[in-house]
């Protein structure tokens, strides 16, 4: 059975694309923390928590808030039948490295609750989870690098055993100053601006594309 991507929102190199196009660019931005505040201040996004994320959720967040802005998938589904499946190679490291500094000085040994929180991947889909109140199945993976064979797969036989209707799925990475969002909404039925066929070619096709929009 056919299942097909009908939306994408990608973040990399000071741009934002949604679909097939650029839509947001800011080079100025003086880190990518504050590029990443500046997409919440351009597209007005209303959610006073992103301030006390840390910069993996905060990426997370603003790419799948635009995602589900285009393709306004949480009124026309029940929370209960939308996935989320995303994956990275770093995990937490951003944040893990920045907990590990704070238990390895002796001196001024510090751990901080709100750093300690964000240890964890998966913390990005709760956080997307909590906000967009989605309740169907989430899972977060660690690969090398993003695997549209598994991906495509994993998701299709999750839409394919009829316990969701629709899955937000891809790849969110921060770490080292590096950054890269690619999340795409795969439905059962044409009910967007895309309707491509979510299968490993045709996914990897669009992951090289959002790519190159982000380099030109």
């Amino acid at each position: 059975m056919n299942n097909y991507i009908t939306a994408v929102c990608a973040i990399k190199n000071g741009k934002v694309m949604i679909n097939d196009k650029v839509d947001f660019t800011n080079n100025a931005a003086g880190s990518d923390v504050d590029f990443l505040k500046s997409v919440y201040l351009h597209y007005q996004v209303s959610y006073p928590k992103f301030y006390k994320m840390d910069s993996l959720c905060k990426l997370a967040m603003v790419a799948s808030e635009l995602l589900i802005k285009t393709n306004k998938i949480t009124e026309r589904y029940k929370s209960e039948d939308i996935a989320i499946v995303i994956a990275n190679s770093g995990s937490s490291l951003e944040v893990d490295t920045e907990h590990q500094k704070a238990i390895s000085d002796k001196v001024n040994y510090f751990p901080s609750p709100a750093v300690f929180v964000y240890t964890l991947p998966n913390i990005l889909i709760g956080e997307i989870a909590i906000r967009n109140k989605i309740k169907g199945e989430n899972t977060f993976f660690i690969f090398d690098k993003f695997d549209a064979e598994f991906m495509s797969s994993y998701v299709n036989s999750l839409l394919n055993s009829n316990k969701e209707e629709c899955c937000i799925t891809g790849w969110v990475e921060f770490y080292d100053n590096n950054y890269e969002a690619f999340l795409i909404t795969v439905e059962k039925n044409k009910e967007g601006n895309l309707n491509i066929t979510n299968t490993k070619e045709e996914l990897t096709k669009l992951y090289i594309n959002q790519a190159q929009l982000a380099a030109s």
